[in-house]
């Protein structure tokens, strides 16, 4: 059975280093066997914001979708921060995404949330199937096109 490491190398994903806090705030928080991320965006190499603007007015639903991916891959990159290890990742247990759509596209949000969402499946096979929720906003901080939030059972 591929590590989640592996599974990363197969799929051509890399993992980012984690991005530090914007705000006064910490990144992750664990309490017993549960890990959290703070919201996570888009960001390459924690400097540049990609994906600024709405779906269906200045980004494609495939521009959210990928939107969504870089900022779960961000996510990743905080539980690996916290455990030090993907193995130690039991389960995660929810996603929770924000979605910036521009007004008549709410709709698309669930495609473009599938960025998130498979991008764990692919990563942790079964450990990657998730509850989630979906937030869709008119305006988003920075004008990110997305936040992603996961919640993992951890060792």
């Amino acid at each position: 059975m591929a590590t989640a490491e592996e599974r990363l190398a197969e799929l051509g994903l890399e993992l980012p280093q984690p991005p530090g806090a914007v705000g006064a705030y910490e990144p992750w928080a664990r309490t017993g066997n549960l890990l959290v991320t703070s919201g996570q965006l888009p960001w390459r190499d924690g400097k540049t914001l990609l994906f600024k603007g709405s779906v269906g007015r200045e980004l494609t639903i495939r521009q959210g979708y990928d939107a969504c991916q870089l900022a779960t891959l961000n996510a990743i990159a905080q539980l690996k921060d916290a455990l030090g290890d993907l193995e130690r990742v039991r389960r995660i247990v929810r996603l929770e995404g924000s979605v910036n759509v521009a007004p008549g596209h709410a709709d698309s949000a669930p495609n473009v949330l599938n960025g998130a969402s498979e991008t764990l499946v692919g990563v942790f096979g079964e450990r990657g199937r998730h509850t989630r929720m979906i937030y869709t906003f008119p305006e988003m901080l920075l004008g990110t096109a997305c936040l992603i939030v996961l919640w993992a059972e951890v060792e």
